[in-house]
């Protein structure tokens, strides 16, 4: 899929928390074809300690308003500098960069989804493509409270949503895999983005079910090609970069104790 440079303009910019914000960008052109998984290398300007591009997932791409959403958690220099954005500026954009999630040949197949954190960003892209491909996906989203929970209402759009929290203050009380769906339910393939932990725990739950799963993992990557190093991942075939050769990943080719 070929690379993009562009200088993307902020159509809006909406604060979701005091920690999360999303910002919708669009282009005089038509955006280039982007797929569920992949991410892109943000510069940014007017901050005198952040050198290197930042990686941010594709939330979601609206081909109809010409807009790509990215998801934010505003907790470094750069991140911040991000969320101070406004309506009309100009976002410097390297995309669409690394690989995919793997929609199933079988439209009967019961997908599920699980975030945590900003880790549910890439997974509603996804959802809205699988349903777009004739499954209705299941979102399992963890949080640490209800006020950490992102976009409900959008993820309801493409499937059910089942939530956890880790002190009860919505859903079922507990980690994601503690959720009462995945006795209720036999699921064909499992994808997951957040915390290692959580997409450890994940990995564990589909292996010890015969259930494929892939992991989105989020590894420091500052350049986005495989050039710096700096995202390297063990696998079974050797240190493979997350950026070039993922961020998507069987976990059955990961080094994770399963």
């Amino acid at each position: 899929m070929k690379k993009y440079v562009l200088d993307l303009i902020v159509s809006s910019v909406d604060h979701i928390n005091d920690k999360y914000v999303l910002i919708k960008l669009t282009h005089a052109e038509k955006l280039p074809e982007m797929a569920p998984g992949q991410f892109v290398e943000i510069r940014i300007d007017g901050s005198a300690t952040t050198f290197l591009r930042r990686p941010i997932s594709i939330n979601f791409v609206d081909y109809q308003a010409n807009e790509l959403w990215l998801l934010v958690a505003a907790i470094g220099d750069g991140t911040r500098a991000l969320a101070q954005l406004k309506a009309g500026d100009k976002l410097n954009c390297m995309f669409p960069l690394g690989n995919t999630f793997t929609i199933p040949e079988n439209k009967g197949a019961k997908v599920l989804l699980v975030g945590g954190g900003v880790g549910v960003a890439p997974l509603l892209y996804f959802g809205k493509v699988l349903k777009d491909n004739g499954m209705t996906p299941v979102f399992l989203l963890g949080a640490r409270s209800a006020k950490d929970l992102l976009l409900l209402d959008e993820y309801r759009k493409y499937g059910e949503v089942c939530i956890t929290t880790e002190d009860g203050s919505e859903g079922e009380k507990g980690f994601v895999t503690n959720h009462s769906v995945l006795q209720r339910v036999r699921f064909d393939q499992i994808s997951t983005c957040g915390p290692k932990p959580m997409m450890v725990a994940v990995a564990k739950y589909a292996h010890s079910e015969g259930i494929c799963c892939e992991a989105s993992l989020e590894n420091k990557m500052a350049c986005g090609v495989g050039a710096c190093l700096c995202c390297v991942e063990g696998t079974k075939s050797g240190n493979l970069c997350v950026c070039k050769d993922g961020p998507v990943f069987n976990v059955n080719d990961l080094s994770w104790q399963i």
